[in-house]
C-alpha cells in the first residue's frame, strides 16, 4: 500500500520520510601556498619551480585546473610539470629586486645585469658636462684678463697722450734750438724729464701690483654692525660657500668661491707665440680659467656674516696669489700625465714648448679681504660693487701714481701655504 509521504532508503539499510538529497555540485575553491623564500635566485623564483601545480586558470567541474601545458617542457630529466596560464615573466636581475620602466638600456653580463662601461670615456664625459654646466650657469661670473690690474689700462689715456705729445714738441724744440744757435740746453732738459717718466712709468708697471695689495692690507676694516647703507668698507672674515660651489680646474678642490687656472709658455727666438702681443723672451698668457661666485663672509669684527655679490656678471678685481702648479719643457714632458691630460681635454697642442701652469684658488674655510658698498635689503646684509672705480691715490713714499679699482675687490694670499679654517 504507497504512502502519502515520500519516502526513501539510506546505506545503512533504514527507510526515512522525504525525498533523497540532491548531490550538489562541488565549490570551486582557491588554496593559497607558503611562498618559500628564494634569496634572489632566479633560478628559484621564475615561475614558481618549486611548486608542483598551480591553481590559476580555468577549472573542471570537479573544482580541480585543468591540465594545460603552453609549449615543450625544458630539462628532460626533470619530474615536475609546469602549469602556465600566460607568458613568461622577464629574468630578472640577481638583485632579486623588481622595478618600473625598463630593465636596462644597455648590453646585460653573463648574470643579466646591466653592463658598466668603465674607462676614459667616463670621465672625459663627466669633465665635459661639469665644464658645460659651469659655462652656462647664470651664476657664475667668467672673468678675463681684462679684469687684472695694469698700469697702462689703469692710467688716464688723455694724461698719457699730453705726457706724449709735450715730448714730442720738446725733442723737436730742443733739436730746432741746438741746430739753429748751437744751445743743447733745452734737449738736454727734454732728456732728462723723459727718463724720470719713463722710470716712473716702469717702476709702476713692475711694482704697480705689489703696492695695490699693500695698499689693501693697510686699508682699515670696518665692522659690519656698524657700517651704513651705501657706505664703502673693507671687511676681513672666514669664506662660507653659497648655494653654488665651484672646483678648481687642475688640482680639482672642492668648495670653492674663486677659482683661477693659467697656462703661460717661455717664447724664445724661433718658438711659437703664446697669444697676439707676446714678445720673445718673456712668459705669455695662452689659456686662462678664471671664475667666481656669490660667497658669505663672516666679520673678524662683529662675528656678523655678509653676503658678497660676485657672481651673476657682477664686476669684480681679483688679487688671489697663484702658484706654480706644473713647470713643464720637452725633457720631462712624460713625467706629468695628469697636465698631458688636461692639456687634452681643453684641445691645446704640447709639441715643443716650455709651458707653466699655475692655479689659485679661495676655497670655504678661507680668510680674505673684500672691499666693496654696504646695502641693506630689510633683514639681509650684503656687500655689493660700487657704482663708481674706486681710486688709490698717490703714494709718494713708493712713487706709486693713482690706480682705479673696479667692482668688488677680492684679496687673497696663497691658500695652498695657510691652514683653512674649518667651518
Amino acid at each position: 500500500m504507497g504512502s502519502r509521504f515520500p519516502s526513501h532508503q539510506l546505506s545503512n539499510g533504514l527507510y526515512v520520510s522525504g525525498r533523497p538529497e540532491q548531490p550538489k555540485e562541488k565549490t570551486p575553491t582557491m588554496s593559497s601556498v607558503a611562498m618559500p623564500y628564494t634569496g634572489g635566485d632566479i633560478k628559484k623564483s621564475g615561475e614558481l619551480a618549486s611548486l608542483k601545480k598551480t591553481n590559476s586558470g580555468p577549472l573542471n567541474k570537479h573544482g580541480e585546473p585543468l591540465k594545460k601545458s603552453s609549449g615543450p617542457q625544458g630539462g628532460g630529466a626533470t619530474a615536475v610539470s609546469r602549469q602556465n596560464s600566460g607568458p613568461l615573466p622577464p629574468v630578472l636581475p640577481t638583485t632579486g629586486l623588481i622595478t618600473s620602466g625598463p630593465i636596462t638600456s644597455g648590453p646585460l653580463n653573463s648574470s643579466g645585469a646591466p653592463r658598466k662601461a668603465s674607462g676614459p670615456l667616463e670621465s672625459t664625459g663627466s669633465m665635459k658636462l661639469h665644464s658645460a654646466s659651469m659655462v652656462n650657469n647664470p651664476a657664475v661670473t667668467h672673468l678675463s684678463q681684462d679684469d687684472e690690474y695694469s698700469f697702462q689700462k689703469s692710467f688716464p689715456k688723455l694724461i698719457l697722450w699730453s705726457i706724449i705729445l709735450l715730448f714730442v714738441m720738446g725733442f723737436i724744440a730742443g733739436g730746432f734750438i741746438l741746430g739753429a744757435v748751437h744751445n743743447p740746453i733745452l734737449l738736454v732738459v727734454v732728456v732728462i724729464l723723459f727718463a724720470v717718466v719713463a722710470t716712473v712709468f716702469t717702476w709702476n708697471t713692475c711694482w704697480g701690483r705689489r703696492a695695490i695689495t699693500g695698499f689693501i692690507a693697510d686699508y682699515p676694516d670696518t665692522q659690519l654692525r656698524t657700517a651704513k647703507d651705501g657706505q664703502f668698507v673693507k671687511v676681513s672674515g672666514v669664506v662660507t660657500c653659497g648655494n653654488v660651489p665651484l672646483e678648481s680646474s687642475f688640482q680639482k678642490v672642492p668648495r670653492c668661491v674663486y677659482t683661477s687656472t693659467s697656462l703661460y709658455e717661455y717664447r724664445g727666438w724661433d718658438s711659437k707665440a703664446a697669444n697676439a702681443t707676446h714678445r720673445r723672451f718673456t712668459w705669455g698668457l695662452r689659456s686662462l680659467e678664471r671664475h667666481v661666485v656669490d660667497f658669505y663672509i663672516s666679520d673678524f669684527q662683529s662675528g656678523l656674516r655678509a653676503l658678497v655679490k660676485t657672481g651673476y656678471g657682477a664686476r669684480v678685481t681679483p688679487y688671489v696669489d697663484e702658484s706654480v702648479i706644473v713647470d713643464i719643457n720637452p725633457s720631462n714632458r712624460d713625467m706629468s700625465p695628469e697636465f698631458m691630460r688636461w692639456l687634452g681635454e681643453r684641445n691645446l697642442s704640447s709639441d715643443d714648448r716650455v709651458m707653466r701652469l699655475k692655479e689659485g684658488y679661495i676655497k670655504e674655510g678661507s680668510t680674505v679681504s673684500v672691499m666693496g658698498v654696504v646695502q641693506r635689503n630689510d633683514n639681509v646684509l650684503m656687500i655689493v660693487p660700487p657704482p663708481e672705480p674706486f681710486s688709490t691715490g698717490c703714494q709718494w713714499s713708493k712713487c706709486i701714481l693713482p690706480a682705479s679699482l673696479e667692482g668688488i675687490v677680492l684679496r687673497c694670499e696663497d691658500t695652498s701655504k695657510i691652514d683653512v679654517i674649518p667651518v
